[in-house]
């Protein structure tokens, strides 16, 4: 029976060593690489223990020890798991897989409508760029910012340059938060983001990044950066930071992440 070994044992092999890897994974980068560590042990002593010198009692224990663990896991490392599922849900091949089920009227976007909507963008943050007026704009894509909306004051207007500076102007009430747009529309301001709390941010980068890196890190909106300090440009998308972008490359990221493409 030990060498009766076939085809679905390979596949329950190769499936249990992916989810331990991409588990190991999700617990290096939240710093908790030794709680993998343990959780591997006490999962081995537990097999160990109940399946090969079939002890009862102990086993029993430790069945019971595994299944509040399990809770217990989720509710301490929720942060971590959302983060998780939500990369894996976002992976190019499982979007790849939803488009290939989409119709194709929903995947054609109108280029033109996008082209208008970005350009007030790209020229007004170039203008703010030169007078280093802060600014932070989140661009909606397919995860919905309904909860950040609610968190500032609905604007609800077309796309225009001048409000967008009038908005981050530094004697606006307005100008400490985040502008959000959706469906070509400028839906609120002064909007409040999560930040990121991870440790290999560069110092040099402050709040509004933060803010930015954790808005792009908890959805696939697209989010835009003007620094007070500097007047650099930046964009952070996927948890990742684009940084100094000149307007040409602002208006291309933008026209790419807004069609779809990225």
């Amino acid at each position: 029976m030990f060498f009766d070994f076939g085809i679905k044992d390979a596949i329950d092999i190769l499936l249990v060593g992916m989810m331990l890897y991409y588990v190991y994974r999700l617990m290096r980068e939240s710093r908790s690489l030794n709680v993998f560590v343990g959780i591997t042990i006490f999962i081995v002593v537990w097999l160990f223990v109940s399946q090969v010198l079939e002890m009862k009692l102990l086993g029993t224990i430790l069945d019971k020890l595994v299944s509040v663990g399990v809770i217990a896991l989720i509710v301490i490392f929720q942060e971590d798991i959302r983060k998780f599922l939500y990369n894996l849900g976002g992976h190019r091949s499982m979007r790849r897989l939803v488009k290939f089920f989409t119709s194709k009227s929903s995947k054609d976007k109108d280029k033109g409508q996008v082209k208008r909507d970005i350009m007030p963008i790209v020229m007004a943050c170039m203008q703010m760029s030169k007078g280093k007026v802060g600014a932070l704009i989140v661009l909606e894509r397919s995860t919905q910012l309904g909860s950040i909306v609610t968190t500032g004051e609905v604007v609800n207007a077309n796309i225009n340059q001048r409000l967008i500076e009038n908005i981050f102007f530094k004697n606006s009430p307005l100008h400490d938060g985040a502008m959000v747009i959706s469906q070509h529309r400028i839906l609120a301001a002064g909007c409040i983001l999560p930040v990121s709390h991870d440790l290999d941010i560069p110092k040099e980068l402050g709040l509004r990044h933060r803010a930015a890196l954790g808005m792009s890190q908890e959805s696939d909106a697209l989010v835009v950066i003007v620094s007070e300090e500097t007047g650099g440009i930046s964009i952070a998308s996927g948890g990742r930071f684009r940084l100094r972008l000149s307007a040409e490359e602002l208006e291309a990221v933008l026209t790419e992440g807004m069609a779809g493409t990225v």
